[in-house]
């Protein structure tokens, strides 16, 4: 058994390695010539997005049958999301955030079907702050190598056994090997891993928290997920806050809540729900809560921020 498994990571790892390589090289090419359009964004130069499309196949291939379906799903409507970026069905909707959605459903009902139950939709949720986390080089691979690291270890420590026939360590070493794999050019800032990327990691860290301990696992990890993910983001978070929003005194959850809200979906939300308008916190223990960063409505703001300032 663990000949096949030890066969199956050098396998995975020379095959992410080398097919990252070379679908950079590809996507280089072709993003100058103009032909990938939200594929090779204007960053850092030019820089291929969505090369996370090699973890999506990989995790897809790899992972234990029936779990590796939750990734499947994901992914290709992560893929979407990353070949339509921010073109809009409707003033507030964009395609990409409508095909997010439906892969976070898919995988609850996907979930519920292989007998999950409530962990499916947590499993589902975590797409929320794992990609959070996307928004500077390396900073996903780091998460997703501690975090998997820790769950490995725990396995051990506490014997989990055999899941669908397969050793339950399989999972998170798969995810540590094949992140390793793909992460030197992300760290080095040449790559993006896209939502294709972060999502399909995102739910291959929550099916290993859910071999690790079930439900109860899901919960402590997803918390530890993003604490982790506030803590390394805190400094680029701590910038962006005090030019996008004036709040130049924030507290460590203000990160959390940003980790948690943050990005399209929870801008949609705040939308509807405050229309143009901005709700003020004044209450010190509702800011400690990071209740300025939850309730920020960039509705609210277009040409000025609200002043949270010292």
């Amino acid at each position: 058994m663990y000949s096949g498994i030890i066969y199956a990571l050098v396998e995975v790892f020379f095959i992410t390695f080398f097919a990252t390589l070379i679908l950079n090289v590809i996507m280089i090419k072709l993003g100058k010539r103009g032909l990938l359009s939200n594929l090779y964004p204007n960053v850092r130069g030019g820089t291929p997005r969505g090369v996370g499309v090699i973890l999506f196949i990989i995790l897809s291939l790899y992972l234990p049958w029936g779990f590796n379906q939750l990734v499947l799903v994901m992914g290709l409507c992560a893929l979407i999301d990353d070949i339509m970026g921010r073109r809009k069905i409707s003033q507030n909707i964009q395609w990409g955030q409508l095909f997010r959605g439906i892969g976070m459903i898919l995988v609850m009902l996907i979930g519920f079907y292989h007998g999950l139950g409530i962990s499916s939709i947590f499993i589902a949720l975590l797409v929320q702050p794992v990609n959070i986390s996307d928004m500077q080089p390396g900073s996903t691979c780091i998460v997703t190598l501690i975090i998997s690291t820790m769950v490995l270890v725990l396995m051990l420590i506490f014997n989990v056994g055999m899941v669908n026939e397969v050793a339950a360590f399989y999972t998170p070493l798969l995810i540590i090997v094949a992140t390793l794999a793909y992460s030197p050019l992300d760290f080095a800032g040449k790559i993006m891993l896209g939502e294709v990327g972060n999502h399909s990691l995102a739910i291959a860290l929550g099916i290993s928290f859910y071999m690790l301990g079930g439900l109860k696992a899901i919960l402590i990890f997803f918390v530890i997920t993003t604490l982790l993910i506030a803590f390394v983001r805190r400094n680029t978070l701590k910038s962006y806050f005090g030019i996008k929003m004036g709040l130049t005194n924030p507290v460590f959850c203000d990160y959390v809540m940003d980790v948690l809200t943050g990005g399209g979906l929870g801008d949609l939300i705040r939308r509807l729900i405050w229309k143009n308008k901005q709700p003020v916190v004044k209450n010190n223990f509702l800011i400690f809560l990071g209740a300025r960063r939850f309730l920020y409505n960039p509705a609210a703001h277009r040409t000025d921020f609200i002043q949270y300032r010292d």
